[in-house]
Protein backbone atom coordinates (compact mmCIF):
# COMPACT_ATOMS: atom_id res chain seq x y z
CA UNK A 1 0.00 0.00 0.00
CA UNK A 2 1.09 3.44 -0.89
CA UNK A 3 1.67 5.63 2.37
CA UNK A 4 1.92 8.90 0.38
CA UNK A 5 2.70 10.54 -2.66
CA UNK A 6 4.46 13.53 -3.03
CA UNK A 7 5.20 16.29 -6.27
CA UNK A 8 8.25 18.40 -5.76
CA UNK A 9 10.45 20.40 -8.70
CA UNK A 10 13.85 20.66 -8.95
CA UNK A 11 14.13 23.38 -6.61
CA UNK A 12 12.60 21.70 -3.77
CA UNK A 13 9.28 23.17 -3.66
CA UNK A 14 6.29 20.65 -3.24
CA UNK A 15 3.58 21.95 -5.75
CA UNK A 16 1.30 18.31 -4.39
CA UNK A 17 0.66 16.00 -1.88
CA UNK A 18 -1.26 12.98 -0.89
CA UNK A 19 -1.17 11.05 2.46
CA UNK A 20 -2.76 7.97 2.75
CA UNK A 21 -1.95 7.24 6.30
CA UNK A 22 -2.65 10.03 9.51
CA UNK A 23 0.56 11.79 10.68
CA UNK A 24 0.45 15.16 12.48
CA UNK A 25 1.36 18.35 10.00
CA UNK A 26 4.99 18.66 12.06
CA UNK A 27 5.68 15.41 11.16
CA UNK A 28 4.67 15.94 7.21
CA UNK A 29 7.03 18.93 7.26
CA UNK A 30 9.72 16.94 8.53
CA UNK A 31 9.30 13.63 6.58
CA UNK A 32 8.63 16.16 2.94
CA UNK A 33 11.82 18.09 3.80
CA UNK A 34 13.65 14.81 4.71
CA UNK A 35 12.51 13.05 1.32
CA UNK A 36 12.73 16.27 -0.65
CA UNK A 37 16.32 16.60 0.38
CA UNK A 38 17.49 13.15 0.26
CA UNK A 39 15.89 12.66 -3.49
CA UNK A 40 17.37 15.77 -5.01
CA UNK A 41 21.02 14.76 -3.81
CA UNK A 42 20.96 11.91 -5.85
CA UNK A 43 22.56 12.07 -9.22
CA UNK A 44 20.32 11.64 -12.45
CA UNK A 45 21.92 7.78 -13.12
CA UNK A 46 20.91 6.47 -9.58
CA UNK A 47 18.33 4.10 -8.84
CA UNK A 48 15.17 5.21 -8.82
CA UNK A 49 14.52 3.30 -5.49
CA UNK A 50 15.56 3.57 -2.05
CA UNK A 51 14.81 2.39 1.62
CA UNK A 52 14.11 5.35 4.30
CA UNK A 53 13.20 4.22 7.19
CA UNK A 54 10.81 1.06 7.20
CA UNK A 55 9.51 2.28 4.06
CA UNK A 56 10.77 1.98 -0.02
CA UNK A 57 10.66 5.30 -1.55
CA UNK A 58 10.56 5.24 -5.33
CA UNK A 59 10.52 8.58 -7.60
CA UNK A 60 10.61 9.21 -11.36
CA UNK A 61 11.30 12.54 -12.92
CA UNK A 62 9.21 14.04 -15.62
CA UNK A 63 10.70 17.39 -17.15
CA UNK A 64 10.79 19.20 -14.00
CA UNK A 65 8.75 17.95 -11.28
CA UNK A 66 9.93 14.82 -9.06
CA UNK A 67 7.00 12.37 -8.69
CA UNK A 68 7.91 10.52 -5.08
CA UNK A 69 5.80 7.91 -3.40
CA UNK A 70 6.26 5.86 -0.25
CA UNK A 71 6.17 2.02 -0.20
CA UNK A 72 6.19 -0.38 2.29
CA UNK A 73 8.92 -2.48 2.76
CA UNK A 74 7.09 -5.82 0.46
CA UNK A 75 5.25 -3.58 -1.97
CA UNK A 76 6.45 -3.82 -5.63
CA UNK A 77 8.88 -1.08 -6.72
CA UNK A 78 8.12 -1.45 -10.53
CA UNK A 79 4.32 -1.36 -9.45
CA UNK A 80 4.76 2.20 -8.36
CA UNK A 81 6.44 3.23 -10.96
CA UNK A 82 4.15 2.20 -13.26
CA UNK A 83 1.13 4.06 -11.27
CA UNK A 84 3.24 7.39 -11.80
CA UNK A 85 3.59 6.58 -14.98
CA UNK A 86 -0.17 6.09 -15.56
CA UNK A 87 -0.79 9.32 -13.37
CA UNK A 88 1.75 11.37 -15.74
CA UNK A 89 -0.04 9.61 -18.60
CA UNK A 90 -3.18 10.96 -17.52
CA UNK A 91 -1.85 14.50 -16.85
CA UNK A 92 -0.18 14.96 -20.42
CA UNK A 93 -3.68 13.61 -21.99
CA UNK A 94 -6.03 16.19 -19.68
CA UNK A 95 -3.35 19.11 -20.21
CA UNK A 96 -1.82 18.22 -23.04
CA UNK A 97 1.74 17.62 -21.95
CA UNK A 98 1.55 18.87 -18.75
CA UNK A 99 4.48 21.33 -16.92
CA UNK A 100 4.67 22.25 -13.87
CA UNK A 101 2.58 25.40 -14.12
CA UNK A 102 -0.78 23.55 -14.77
CA UNK A 103 -0.43 21.46 -11.62
CA UNK A 104 0.75 24.85 -9.86
CA UNK A 105 -2.53 26.82 -11.33
CA UNK A 106 -4.81 23.61 -11.50
CA UNK A 107 -4.21 21.51 -8.60
CA UNK A 108 -7.78 20.77 -7.70
CA UNK A 109 -7.91 18.95 -11.09
CA UNK A 110 -4.57 17.09 -10.43
CA UNK A 111 -5.56 16.22 -6.95
CA UNK A 112 -8.83 14.77 -8.35
CA UNK A 113 -7.32 12.74 -11.52
CA UNK A 114 -4.96 11.22 -8.65
CA UNK A 115 -7.93 10.53 -6.06
CA UNK A 116 -9.83 8.78 -9.51
CA UNK A 117 -6.78 6.76 -9.89
CA UNK A 118 -6.11 5.87 -6.12
CA UNK A 119 -8.04 5.12 -3.49
CA UNK A 120 -6.31 4.69 -0.12
CA UNK A 121 -3.46 3.97 -1.19
CA UNK A 122 -4.41 1.34 -3.26
CA UNK A 123 -4.88 1.65 -7.25
CA UNK A 124 -8.68 1.85 -7.68
CA UNK A 125 -8.79 2.26 -11.83
CA UNK A 126 -6.61 0.93 -14.17
CA UNK A 127 -8.51 2.79 -17.47
CA UNK A 128 -7.09 5.68 -18.29
CA UNK A 129 -10.08 6.12 -20.40
CA UNK A 130 -12.52 5.72 -17.60
CA UNK A 131 -10.66 8.19 -15.43
CA UNK A 132 -10.80 10.46 -18.05
CA UNK A 133 -14.69 10.15 -18.13
CA UNK A 134 -14.84 11.22 -14.90
CA UNK A 135 -12.67 14.40 -15.06
CA UNK A 136 -14.84 15.25 -18.21
CA UNK A 137 -17.96 14.69 -16.35
CA UNK A 138 -16.40 16.68 -13.54
CA UNK A 139 -15.79 19.85 -15.84
CA UNK A 140 -19.41 19.25 -16.69
CA UNK A 141 -20.89 19.42 -13.54
CA UNK A 142 -18.68 22.69 -12.96
CA UNK A 143 -19.79 24.50 -15.96
CA UNK A 144 -22.91 23.93 -15.41
CA UNK A 145 -22.21 25.34 -11.81
CA UNK A 146 -20.72 28.12 -13.08
CA UNK A 147 -23.24 29.01 -15.92
CA UNK A 148 -26.20 28.81 -13.35
CA UNK A 149 -24.68 30.92 -10.17
CA UNK A 150 -24.22 33.42 -13.43
CA UNK A 151 -27.73 33.21 -14.19
CA UNK A 152 -28.72 34.01 -11.01
CA UNK A 153 -26.19 36.35 -10.36
CA UNK A 154 -27.99 38.67 -13.03
CA UNK A 155 -31.19 37.81 -11.63
CA UNK A 156 -32.60 35.36 -14.73
CA UNK A 157 -32.63 32.25 -12.97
Amino acid sequence: MMQFMLLFSRQGKLRLQKWYIAHPDKLKKKITRELVALVLSRKPKMCSFLEWKDLKIVYKRYASLYFCCAIEAEDNELLTLEVIHRYVELLDKYFGSVCELDIIFNFEKAYFMLDELLLGGEVQETSKKNVLKAIAAQDLLQEDEAFESALKEHGLY
